[in-house]
Formats: C-alpha cells, structure tokens, sequence
C-alpha cells in the first residue's frame, strides 16, 4: 500500500486540485494497475492526499511498482511530495 501526501504548488481553487489530483489517479490506475483513490484533506486547497494499493504475487514485484509510481509523480506533475508512506504485507 502506498500513502502519499502531496503539496500542490500550483492549485488556487479546489477545481484545480482536483483536476491534478484526477490525472494523478487516473495515470497511476492505468499506467501501474493500482487501486487509488484521494482518501483526506478533502477542503484543502493546497495539499491532497492519495492512497494507492496493489496486489502481487511477488513482494520484490510490487515494491518496484510502488517506487515507479511515486517516481512518476514526481517526475511529471507540478507538486511536491510532502510525505510519502509505504505498507507491505506478506503471507505465505
């Protein structure tokens, strides 16, 4: 699971927020098959928080998915990442 808190430098209204927050998500759906959705901070104007889950049949697998994707935010989006939390969880 990957929680990433962003600062959106660029965003005056929420429409704009959630214009950038909507491309994030939909990029990170289909370009890394994951699960997001914006999970807090709703009303704030200038930060967003995104959740992002994967299901893997190998552990090395999905940290790589997960360390490609919070790459690719920060590479192609105007925001900073304010604070960015990964979970893992192995049965077997």
């Amino acid at each position: 699971m990957l929680r990433m808190v962003l600062r959106l430098g660029e965003a005056s209204t929420i429409k704009d927020k959630r214009r950038v927050v909507l491309a994030i998500k939909e990029k990170l759906q289909h370009r890394y098959k994951l699960s997001c959705a914006e999970v807090d901070l709703l009303d704030s104007v200038m930060f967003a928080e995104i959740g992002a889950a994967l299901v893997s049949n190998s552990p090395q697998h999905g940290e790589t998915v997960l360390r490609d994707a919070v790459t690719f935010v920060e590479d192609h989006y105007p925001v900073e990442l304010y604070d960015v939390q990964t979970h893992y969880e192995i049965f077997g």
